[in-house]
């Protein structure tokens, strides 16, 4: 099972995304929780490199995800998109990893159109492709007051404000994207997190 969980800040991806790996027993790869990791200063994984470089793409390999941090950092605190060359990449390093195998759930991940298409072009080199982008819709005051009920320290009410902007200027793109290839699934956010996940679980038909 490989899935893609969209929604704006505060929606419940990061739960949802987390449940359905726990259901599925599978990894999770979640962009947000490792670009925290990486800005926070903690110790640098140098695990996250390739040695092989993509012949399609003339983009840098990031040695360690203390690197990234660092480069995105100035992004993240202005409630801005990383931009798309620096998370196209982290991808493409994580899903080479040993410890991913052929199932997982990719929660962050894609923001724009742009990514969405780098990632089936990630898949068909890496042999996998996507089988649902499952988006959580909910309302823009909903992500507002969620995400402001947080603790986490790039949850501040200019820069959430600026992250849901920024997102529903990019979703509909996204959700076009993934519907021409008749796998999109959408679903009402605005309920308890059971509900959420008995929800998708019922679209993806798993008893």
């Amino acid at each position: 099972m490989r899935l893609v969980i969209l929604g704006g800040s505060g929606s419940g991806k990061s739960t949802q995304a987390r449940r359905l790996c726990t259901y599925f027993d599978i990894p999770l790869i979640s962009t947000g929780e490792i670009l925290r990791s990486a800005i926070s200063g903690n110790q640098p994984l140098p695990e996250f490199r390739c040695l092989e470089a993509d012949p399609r793409t003339s983009l840098s390999v990031y040695a360690s995800l203390s690197e990234l941090g660092y480069h995105a950092r100035p992004y993240m605190q202005k409630g801005e998109l990383v931009p798309d060359e620096m998370i196209v990449e982290l991808i493409r390093i994580r899903l080479r990893q040993p410890d991913i195998n052929c199932d997982w759930v990719l929660e962050g991940y894609p923001r724009t159109a742009f990514q969405a298409e780098e990632l089936d072009f990630l898949l068909d080199d890496l042999g996998q492709k996507l089988d649902w982008a499952i988006y959580l819709q909910v309302p823009e005051a909903v992500m507002v007051s969620r995400s402001l009920g947080r603790s986490l320290p790039d949850d501040q009410p200019e820069i959430v404000q600026r992250r849901v902007e920024l997102f529903y200027d990019r979703t509909i793109p996204i959700l076009e994207y993934y519907d021409r290839r008749r796998c999109l699934l959408t679903i009402n956010g605005d309920q308890s997190p059971e509900m959420v996940q008995q929800n998708i679980l019922t679209l993806l038909s798993v008893p």
